[in-house]
C-alpha cells in the first residue's frame, strides 16, 4: 500500500473539481513506497515486478545480483499451501527436513536456513529450526533469498534468508471468507476484513483469522490450529505512516512424535514400518505458541529519500507431554527399544529494533542508491526438562509403536537451560550507477553477537564480531537479459554444542555467485540461471546422541552448483514457476557430505485458464528429489546407511468461479501415493502424508 495513499489522491481529486468538468485529466499512477511492495493479492500472478529482500533497496529481481525465488498470494491459494512447510516444499533450491510431527528444519545450497524475517526483520531461530506449524494465511508472499544475505540478516548464512511479507490493511472495504473439508476430517474457516476506518481515508485496518483441526494419518495424531492477524496504518501525514500489527498463532499437537522410527534393525537391514506409523503414546501432546507485536514508522524526505524504524516484539512458547523411543530392534523379535518420556516447555523472548535510510544521491552527473542502517536484538531463553519414570524401560516390539506406555509422573530429575543473546549490526551498501548498462553493488555489514547463560548444565557463554564485505555487478546485456556476479563473506555465530557441551565456533567463509537474468512481457516473466560455490569451515554437523540430546562436529564444507528458474505468466492464461537445482557438497578431503540433503531437485507448478470456459482454472504442481542417504554408527566401527530413493510428488487442483463473489476449489495431493521417508536430517525418520485431497468453498465481497 502507498505511504499516505489516499490523502494526495483526494487532494488531486479536489483540485481537477474545482478546475471544471472541462479540465483535461491526467493520468494518476499510484505507486508503492520504495520498501512497501505492491501486494501480490489480487494479480494472479506467480511472480513479483519488484522485490527489496535481499538490499533494502527497491529492485526488481533481473536487477537483484542474487537469487530471488518467491511464492506469491496466488500461487499459495491456487495449490491451498496453507503452511511454510508446503510454501517451501515448492521452492525452488529449499529442502522441508520434517524430523519430528511438530519441530521442522529448512535447508538450502546444503545448509539449514536460519534467517527467518517478517516485512525484512527478524533475527536467527534460536535452534535453526520452527516449532509448530506455522500458517500463512497472513502472508501476502514468501520471498526467499538464495546464498549469504549479511547485508539484511546481520549474519552471512550461506543457505538462504526467508522472507514474510505480511498483508497490509486496503483503503477500500474487502472481506473473504473460506471453508474447507480435506482428508483424515480436516476442516478449516478462514476470514480476512480490511478497510478505511475514517472518512478521509487516511487510517485503515485489516483483520486475518483462521481455524484448523483434524485427525491424520499418523496414529493418534490430532493437529489443531488457531490464528489471529491484526494491522492498523495510519497517516500521520501525506509523508508519514504508522503501523501496528499483532499476529497469535496457538497449535495444538495430540500425539505428537518426539524423534521418531528407527531407520534400521541390528542386522543392518531397513525397517519397513506402515505409512501411519508412530512412537507417539496416548497421552503425548506438543503444543506451540507465537505473538508477533510490531510498530513501523515510516517517513518519506524530499529527493527520493525515507527513513524507518521497525520493533518487534516476539514470543514463542513450547509445552508437551513428550514420548522418545530410543535404541534399534531386533528384526526378528523386535526388542531393542527403550522408552525416554519427558515434560518439556520453554520460552523464548525476542526484541528487535532495525532503522535505516535510503534513497538517492548525484555523483558524477549519475543518480545513485544507498542504504545505512542499525540494529539491535536481544533473546532470552528459558526451557527445563521434567524427565519421567521409567527412562530406559524396555519396549515391546507392539508397545513402542501403538501408544499403551503408561504415563508416568515426571519428577525423576530436572535440567534446563537459560541464556540469553544479543546482537548489534550495522550495515551499509550502495549501488552505483556507472553506465546505462552497468550497476555495482557495494556493502558491508559489521555484526557483533555475545550469548551468556546455561545449557543443560555447561556454559552458554560466547562472543564474536566480524565485518562481512558484499559485491555485486550487473551487467545489462540488451534490454531483456543481465549478467551477473557477486560475493559476499559468511560469518554465522552458532547454537551447536560438541560431545563437551562446548559451544561451536562461528563459521567462516566466502559465498560466490555467477549468472543470467531475464524479464519480459513487462516484468510479468522472470527467469534466471545462477552457478555458485562457497567455501566454509566450521560448519555443524551432527555427530551423535547423548540420550535424546544431538551433538555436533564442525567440518569443513563446499556446496558448488547451478539453479534454473522460471516464474510468472508463461502464455495467456498460463501462471507457472519452474525451479531446478543441481549441486555438489564437499568436504576438505573431497568426501562427499550432508548426504540427506538432496544434490538434485525439481520444482514446478502451473494453472492455466480454460479459453472455452473461463470460470474453470487447472492446475498441478511436481516436487522431485533425487537420493538422499545417512550413515550411522550401528555397533563399536560398524556402520549402516540408510538411502531414501529418489521420489516425486504430484499434485492436482481445480478451481470454479461460480460467480465473481463464489468459487469453489479442489486439491489432491501425492496422486500417486507414494511412500517416502519425510527426512534423512536425523537419525530417526517417519513417512510423509500418502495421497490426500480437500474440497473449499471461497466467498469474497
Amino acid at each position: 500500500m502507498a505511504l499516505s495513499a489516499a490523502a494526495p489522491q483526494q487532494a488531486l481529486a479536489q483540485q481537477l473539481a474545482a478546475a471544471g468538468n472541462d479540465a483535461a485529466l491526467p493520468e494518476v499512477v499510484v505507486t508503492a513506497g520504495s520498501d512497501q511492495q505492491t501486494p501480490t493479492e489480487k494479480t494472479g500472478s506467480y511472480t513479483v515486478r519488484k522485490s527489496n529482500a535481499a538490499t533494502r533497496m527497491d529492485m526488481s529481481l533481473r536487477e537483484t545480483p542474487q537469487s530471488v525465488s518467491v511464492v506469491t498470494r496466488a500461487k499459495m491459494d491456487d495449490f491451498k499451501l496453507d503452511n511454510v512447510d508446503q510454501v517451501l516444499a515448492g521452492t525452488t533450491g529449499v529442502t522441508v527436513e520434517k524430523v519430528e510431527t511438530n519441530r521442522t528444519y529448512y535447508t538450502a545450497r546444503g545448509f539449514d536456513i536460519t534467517n527467518f524475517q517478517f516485512d525484512g526483520v527478524g533475527i536467527p531461530l534460536t535452534f535453526g529450526l520452527q516449532n509448530g506449524d506455522l500458517d500463512t494465511a497472513m502472508y501476502d508472499r514468501v520471498e526467499v533469498v538464495r546464498g549469504a544475505n549479511g547485508l539484511t540478516s546481520s549474519t552471512g548464512n550461506p543457505s538462504a534468508t526467508v522472507n514474510f511479507v505480511r498483508k497490509r490493511p486496503t483503503y477500500d472495504f474487502q472481506a473473504s471468507t473460506g471453508i474447507s473439508y480435506g482428508s483424515w476430517n480436516t476442516r478449516r474457516i478462514d476470514a480476512d476484513v480490511s478497510g478505511a476506518l475514517n472518512d478521509a481515508k487516511t487510517v485503515a485496518a485489516r483483520v486475518v483469522v483462521a481455524h484448523e483441526d483434524g485427525d491424520s494419518y499418523l496414529d493418534r495424531y490430532q493437529p489443531a490450529k488457531n490464528i489471529f492477524y491484526g494491522v492498523i496504518e495510519a497517516n500521520l501525514s501525506n509523508d508519514t505512516l504508522l503501523t501496528l500489527g499483532y499476529s497469535y498463532q496457538k497449535n495444538d499437537g495430540k500425539g505428537a512424535i518426539w524423534g521418531a522410527l528407527p531407520l534400521h534393525y541390528t542386522d543392518g537391514s531397513p525397517t519397513r514400518y506402515g505409512v501411519g506409523a508412530s512412537t507417539s503414546a496416548n497421552w503425548s501432546s506438543w503444543n506451540s505458541e507465537e505473538q508477533r507485536a510490531f510498530a513501523e514508522l515510516n517517513h518519506r524526505f524530499g529527493n527520493d529519500w525515507q527513513w524507518k524504524t521497525t520493533l518487534s516484539q516476539n514470543k514463542l512458547s513450547t509445552d508437551g507431554k513428550l514420548f522418545y523411543v530410543y535404541g534399534t530392534p531386533d528384526r526378528v523379535t523386535g526388542a531393542g527399544l527403550f522408552s525416554y518420556p519427558s515434560l518439556y516447555s520453554s520460552d523464548n523472548k525476542q526484541t528487535v529494533i532495525d532503522s535505516y535510510v535510503n534513497g538517492k544521491y548525484s555523483l558524477g552527473g549519475r543518480r545513485h542508491d544507498l542504504t545505512v542502517g542499525a540494529s539491535w536484538s536481544r533473546s532470552t531463553l528459558d526451557d527445563i526438562s521434567h524427565y519421567g519414570r521409567g527412562i530406559g524401560t524396555p519396549l515391546t516390539a507392539a508397545g513402542a509403536f501403538d501408544g499403551s506406555y503408561p504415563e508416568p509422573g515426571f519428577d525423576a530429575s530436572i535440567d534446563g537451560s537459560s541464556y540469553t543473546d544479543k546482537r548489534k549490526t550495522l550495515y551499509g551498501a550502495t549501488r552505483l550507477n556507472l553506465a546505462d548498462n552497468l550497476k555495482l553493488l557495494l556493502g558491508a555489514n559489521y555484526t557483533d553477537a555475545s550469548t551468556t547463560g546455561i545449557a543443560y548444565g555447561v556454559s552458554h557463554q560466547t562472543s564474536a564480531s566480524s565485518t562481512t564485505p558484499y559485491a555485486g555487478l550487473v551487467y545489462d546485456l540488451n534490454r531483456n537479459i543481465s549478467a551477473y556476479v557477486s560475493y559476499t563473506e559468511i560469518f554465522n555465530p552458532q547454537y551447536q554444542t560438541d560431545i563437551t557441551g562446548a559451544t561451536l565456533k562461528p563459521v567462516e567463509g566466502k559465498s560466490y555467485e555467477l549468472g543470467l537474468k531475464t524479464e519480459f512481457f513487462n516484468r510479468k516473466l522472470n527467469a534466471s540461471a545462477a552457478v555458485f560455490r562457497v567455501e566454509q569451515s566450521n560448519s555443524a554437523e551432527q555427530a551423535g546422541y547423548i540420550g535424546a540430546k544431538a551433538y555436533y562436529r564442525g567440518i569443513e564444507a563446499h556446496p558448488e552448483g547451478l539453479e534454473l528458474e522460471l516464474s510468472g505468466e508463461l502464455a495467456t492464461g498460463l501462471q507457472g514457476s519452474l525451479g531446478y537445482t543441481v549441486m555438489t557438497i564437499k568436504d576438505q578431503d573431497g568426501n562427499s557430505v550432508r548426504n540427506y540433503v538432496p544434490k538434485q531437485t525439481l520444482r514446478a507448478a502451473a494453472n492455466y485458464q480454460v479459453p472455452q470456459l473461463e470460470q474453470l482454472k487447472i492446475g498441478a504442481s511436481v516436487n522431485w528429489q533425487g537420493n538422499t542417504s545417512r550413515t550411522d554408527v550401528l555397533t563399536g566401527t560398524q556402520t549402516v546407511t540408510t538411502v531414501q530413493q529418489g521420489y516425486a510428488l504430484l499434485n492436482l487442483m481445480a478451481r470454479y468461479d461460480i460467480s465473481k463473489q463464489l468459487s469453489v476449489i479442489a486439491n489432491l495431493n501425492n496422486v500417486t501415493n507414494k511412500k517416502y521417508i519425510s527426512s534423512l536430517y536425523a537419525s530417526q525418520g517417519y513417512y510423509g502424508a500418502p495421497i490426500n485431497g480437500s474440497v473449499a468453498i471461497n466467498w469474497k465481497y
